[in-house]
């Protein structure tokens, strides 16, 4: 078999620990792990692998998958060759690989059920084994060591689609906040990508000729099946890119949860793997509020550290692996229940049915009342730190607001690439609401200064966005500091406003009340108590939603883990009480 060699990704990440590979923080090589990528199967394997598939023969020259269709699922080839291409917006075609016997094509679209992001042509006639995605997945529960092949490949093989930068063509100039925004949407959703820069790249003449009328058209996308999207918003990217699924209204799910962060998809896993059918509904990206930190260092299990982003990837291929449904990007805008099924209305018009709701849902960042404020959001305003913001503000001076955790390993994390940071805080030290190792590390790092008792003033900018943030020190009167990059990291609030009108019992900072913490309970007077029910029978709070909760990555995890026995609960009451009626 000839693989061509994978060149080194060039993203600003960290090693994660080792252990499965990451769609969220890639290898500094996939050249070396070409046999995890592209494994022969062995008879035996092939054999164990037939009770899930379906034979299905090709001729020379046809597709057997093509990017932008949904394919049929995981191929594995009997007998005969089929080339792997990858096809830009323009029709032109990349050699990926080759597969000959006992090679199997599909990478995370497959397990998933999305779009291809690649072709196979055969290049002779072919014998092949197919497993739907619904098959696959079942599959990988059921033969634990096949099953640990075959993800890591597909995993792999995404990680090289996006080294390769394959997927769709974002043209437009490489601060723009849209851009910008686009290119963050799709990182944190795992999926390829190709970045131009229309000021700097010639290529982008080309590409723009007798395209585009003016600047409000940036930036553009260039998407695989043809479309040309014009100053998109994320929603219509998802939609171009076939990442909306679509669900039967007649079907009821055991759960649905909205949100996915560290909350959400634990709940998700853990309801899955016993069984429950499972809809998990998020209107970005998974992660929450822990996919901005750039590294969590106190998570148990992870002595190296892992960032959000790398540990809500893991956690979400386990939800796939599961069997799970996740609908991401997928916003549910209102609630509603009727004879023990609860209704989620979706931003796209449609409704899904379940017998309980988790509402994971979160916080929102949370945004300083300051003048003008609005006109530099997206425009050197940020809440997250990732190694997209990090590329924007190398080698510049940049201030960063807060004083909790997320602000301290933004700061170390930033601290890498940025020339100084100022971080402001209003109290008078860092040692109420920081750890201390962080704490000690920022003390450490050269580049570093730590402001304290200011709050935000003013905000200044020209066309291009903010240029001076004013501030006001408690013992030292106002300053103003030259930037063009200000990092906001001063909380959130609860993300409750789609529940308002489902009448679930609030407190009076908005986070929902559950278990014992209600006031009342109206479970049909049955005097039944579930901790992280909320005081509408069926639908339960976890994570940072919840009022009294423990804002914290592990807190959070091990919510979404015991909502599920409580569910199984709930449910257990529910058909009982209608084998007595």
């Amino acid at each position: 078999m000839s693989t061509p060699a994978i060149n080194p990704p060039d993203l600003l990440s960290t090693q994660p620990d080792a252990g499965a590979p990451d769609l969220a923080m890639p290898y500094s090589s996939l050249e070396f792990r070409q046999h995890q990528m592209f494994p022969r199967l062995s008879p035996a394997q092939i054999a164990s692998l037939r009770r899930f598939a379906q034979p299905m023969s090709f001729k020379a020259g046809e597709l057997i998958f093509e990017t932008g269709r949904i394919a049929l699922g995981l191929f594995v080839l009997l007998h005969g060759r089929v080339r792997i291409c990858s096809r830009d917006s323009f029709g032109r075609s990349t050699l990926v690989t080759e597969h000959d016997d006992g090679h199997f094509m599909a990478e995370m679209a497959q397990l998933s059920g999305k779009p291809a992001l690649i072709d196979g042509i055969a290049l002779t006639d072919c014998e092949t084994l197919v497993v739907s995605p619904d098959k696959l997945r079942a599959l990988i529960v059921a033969d634990a060591q096949l099953g640990e092949h075959i993800m890591r490949a597909l995993i792999l093989r995404r990680l090289g689609l996006i080294e390769q930068g394959l997927g769709p063509i974002i043209v437009g100039n490489g601060d723009d906040a849209r851009l910008v925004r686009l290119q963050g949407f799709l990182r944190r959703n795992a999926y390829p990508a190709m970045v131009i820069d229309a000021r700097h790249d010639a290529e982008a003449v080309t590409l723009l000729a007798g395209i585009t009328t003016g600047p409000d058209d940036f930036p553009l996308v260039f998407c695989p099946n043809g479309s040309v999207l014009r100053a998109p918003d994320e929603a219509q990217l998802a939609s171009c890119l076939g990442l909306v699924p679509t669900f039967e209204r007649s079907h009821v799910y055991d759960v649905a949860i909205v949100g996915a962060g560290p909350a959400g998809l634990a709940a998700a896993v853990y309801a899955a793997t016993e069984g429950l059918s499972v809809a998990v509904f998020d209107q970005r990206a998974p992660g929450g509020q822990a996919g901005a930190s750039s590294r969590i260092e106190n998570y148990l299990g992870f002595p190296t550290g892992i960032s959000g982003q790398a540990l809500a990837a893991r956690a979400f291929q386990q939800a796939l692996k599961f069997g799970a449904h996740l609908a991401i990007p997928g916003k549910v805008t209102c609630v509603d229940s009727e004879d023990g099924i609860h209704g989620l209305t979706l931003l796209d018009g449609q409704r899904v049915n379940a017998r309980t709701v988790v509402v994971a849902s979160g916080a929102a960042y949370r945004k300083p009342g300051v003048a003008g404020f609005d006109r530099f959001e997206g425009n050197g305003i940020y809440y997250w730190a990732s190694p997209i913001e990090a590329k924007l503000v190398k080698g510049q001076d940049i201030v960063l607001i807060g004083g909790g955790n997320s602000a301290g390993q933004a700061t170390v994390f930033l601290a890498n690439f940025a020339r100084s940071i100022r971080v402001l805080i209003r109290g008078a030290d860092l040692n109420a609401s920081m750890s201390k190792y962080l704490i000690d590390r920022i003390g450490s790092l050269p580049n570093v200064s730590v402001c304290t008792r200011c709050t935000l003033q003013t905000l200044e900018g020209d066309e291009a966005g903010l240029t001076h943030v004013h501030v006001r020190r408690e013992e030292e009167g106002d300053e103003t500091i030259e930037t063009r990059h200000l990092f906001l990291f001063i909380g959130a609030d609860p993300k409750t406003d789609w529940l308002m009108s489902s009448g679930v019992e609030l407190d009076s900072h908005g986070f929902i009340v559950t278990g014992f913490a209600r006031r009342s309970h109206t479970q049909a007077g049955t005097g039944i108590h579930y901790p992280l029910e909320t005081s509408l029978p069926g639908m339960f709070a976890v994570g940072d939603v919840r009022s009294e909760s423990t804002k914290r990555v592990a807190s959070a995890v091990g919510d979404g883990a015991a909502v599920v026995s409580q569910i199984h609960a709930y449910l257990a009451h529910c058909h009982a009480a209608a084998q007595n009626v």
